[in-house]
């Protein structure tokens, strides 16, 4: 009696030591998001247009159109979501009893020198006959297991994984955020290229009747060969650079191909759309807008509700898990009684309560990454929602910046288009030298492509603030 007390004693100590889990790492909490941008609140907010309403070009529309179709990285992004799904829908098949329906066919035979084999031989398995020293056993009928979740392990799990299927699909919508926003810029990279090229060939045209002029001055003996060797070297410059942005060209289309999944292939596109008025006024909502409309932030926020559910699942594992199982069916030793009731009838029915004892190392390691996983996806969500709200603040300022470029650059280039004419003038009168008609045509080129340029980084403003809202996905 006193060794049984001792016994009893020993396991209930060590199973109040196995259902003892380790400390749960406490997590920070997520800073606040401002209440503004500025000093003035937004009620409306341009992330809620769909794309084919915030772009105006119908040759873009057509293109972002094609590669959301056709896109390879979207085309995974949704296979992702597939597979999310489907751990989805497994983790919550482990809640329900597993069943399953069988037919067996063994043949035993014991040790004559065994228990079981002294027992048959002198027993009857049927009136009159002896239990075979083969003996087959056949058996039809269902088995059936089931964990059943006392402490929410498996809940956990359920939850962590619907959470990572939501996430996959912000996942994917992210993806389509920035197509969309990736291909816009391409397109309107490709016509600042197109702008530049006409400039750059307009430049070689003018360099040409300039070479031409001094060619003949120099046979007048007004110009040395020095002045038509240095407009001679401007125009080749301007001739390379031409070829340079016929490359750039060739790439721009590309990216556009690839993005759209096909092969190489001419871009349709106006590229006076590039000189055309920006279309609206831009809304940035309040800060806390980027919580429902951006689907990174989104994403992080499923990250962290799933790595939640596996700390709580790591910590039941540590309790002791409930597990029943059962079998009934028709079972005989010959084919002739498998169907004769009730005597073929059998069934077996058990509960288990076990709990882990010793070398829980395993389970100790699990339950340490997912705090750790817990911790890093917080991080990870709060540093998310700090990238979104600095990167409307920055492409805010961009849009007013860049504005001002633009009228300045486009202000410096009317002057320097109308200083060539003038130039050329004081040349042709002895009043000006050639150098400076050299400088002046050079400061007229590089002042419209820069004016190019910053149309163009006037857009990409406007596309980035649009991707930093939120925006593309709806």
């Amino acid at each position: 009696m006193k060794n049984k007390i001792v016994v009893g004693i020993i396991i209930s100590y060590l199973l109040q030591v196995s259902c003892k889990p380790l400390k749960t790492v406490e997590i920070g909490k997520v800073k606040n998001i401002p209440e503004t941008y500025s000093s003035t609140t937004d009620s409306i907010n341009s992330a809620n247009i769909n794309w084919k309403h915030y772009f105006s070009d119908p040759h873009l529309i057509a293109l972002i159109d094609e590669v959301i179709n056709n896109n390879l990285d979207l085309l995974k992004a949704l296979q992702k979501i597939e597979i999310a799904k489907a751990h989805a829908q497994q983790s919550k098949g482990v809640l329900f009893p597993e069943i399953k329906a069988g037919v067996s066919s063994s043949l035993r035979r014991f040790g004559l020198y065994t228990m079981d084999g002294a027992g048959n031989i002198s027993t009857y398995i049927t009136p009159g006959e002896i239990v075979p020293i083969d003996l087959p056993d056949y058996y039809l009928g269902l088995n059936a297991s089931w964990e059943v979740d006392i402490w929410g392990k498996l809940r956990n799990k359920r939850k962590a994984a619907l959470a990572r299927y939501m996430s996959s699909v912000e996942g994917k919508n992210f993806v389509v955020t920035n197509l969309v926003a990736e291909t816009a810029a391409t397109y309107y990279e490709l016509l600042a290229l197109d702008n530049e090229l006409e400039i750059i060939k307009e430049t070689i045209t003018l360099q040409e009747n300039a070479l031409a002029l001094i060619t003949i001055q120099k046979e007048a003996a007004a110009v040395n060969e020095l002045a038509v060797q240095q407009f001679f070297a401007q125009t080749l410059n301007s001739k390379a650079l031409e070829y340079k942005t016929l490359q750039k060209i060739t790439e721009c289309e590309n990216k556009i191909n690839f993005l759209s999944g096909r092969f190489p292939q001419s871009v349709t596109r106006d590229k006076s759309q590039l000189a055309t008025k920006l279309p609206f006024q831009i809304n940035v909502g309040i800060p806390s807008d980027l919580l429902k409309n951006r689907p990174d932030i989104k994403q992080a926020e499923y990250e962290l509700i799933a790595a939640k559910a596996d700390v709580k699942a790591a910590k039941a594992a540590f309790y002791p898990s409930l597990n029943i199982t059962g079998a009934m069916g028709l079972q005989a030793f010959k084919t002739d009684f498998l169907f004769t009731t009730p005597e073929s009838m059998a069934y077996t029915l058990l509960g288990s309560l076990m709990a882990p004892l010793i070398n829980r190392n395993a389970i100790k390691a699990e339950f340490r990454n997912a705090n750790a996983k817990q911790q890093d996806a917080l991080y990870n969500y709060q540093k998310s929602i700090l990238n979104g709200y600095i990167e409307v603040y920055n492409e805010t300022a961009r849009i007013k910046n860049w504005g001002k470029v633009v009228e300045l650059k486009s202000q410096e280039a009317t002057t320097l288009s109308q200083s060539i004419q003038t130039s050329s003038e004081l040349f042709r009168t002895g009043r000006a030298t050639y150098v400076e008609v050299l400088m002046t045509q050079k400061g007229s080129l590089e002042s419209k492509l820069e004016l190019v340029n910053a149309m163009q980084q006037q857009y990409i403003s406007i596309i980035n603030i649009y991707k930093a809202l939120g925006g593309g996905w709806k």
